[in-house]
């Protein structure tokens, strides 16, 4: 079976990670709720610069920041639209980005969608 998959890269100040977390989890709450399969962020662990490309660099990590990667899992990309019309329409969504300034740079953020070419798991 083949899914479709929004993928994220975001520089996120090592001090306000407990915020992303915490914003994260409010909105992978809204985007399941619509249908998304699977809402995952994670945290930069083993990560180091490259020489001609990285993580770090792709986001142009600064002093003091760390890369999270993130993904979203839908059935299709005609699911992923559907759900991502009813997320953005969402007035939960609307009032935890009003709520604060976000807990991480948004001009540095990098994503797209993809659909998935191999799809192997553990029985």
């Amino acid at each position: 079976m083949s899914h479709y998959v929004d993928g994220f890269v975001v520089p996120v100040p090592i001090g306000k990670i407990d915020a992303y977390r915490v914003m994260a989890e409010e909105a992978g709450k809204i985007w399941l709720e619509h249908g998304a399969l699977q809402f995952i962020e994670s945290i930069a662990d083993d990560v180091k610069p490259g020489k001609v490309t990285s993580f770090p660099q792709s986001v142009q990590l600064q002093e003091g920041e760390t890369v999270a990667f993130s993904w979203i899992l839908y059935e299709s990309r005609e699911q992923r639209d559907a759900v991502n019309a009813k997320v953005m329409e969402d007035p939960r969504l609307k009032a935890l980005m009003e709520k604060a300034e976000p807990p991480f740079d948004a001009k540095r953020m990098f994503f797209g969608g993809f659909a998935t070419i191999v799809e192997l798991a553990r029985a």
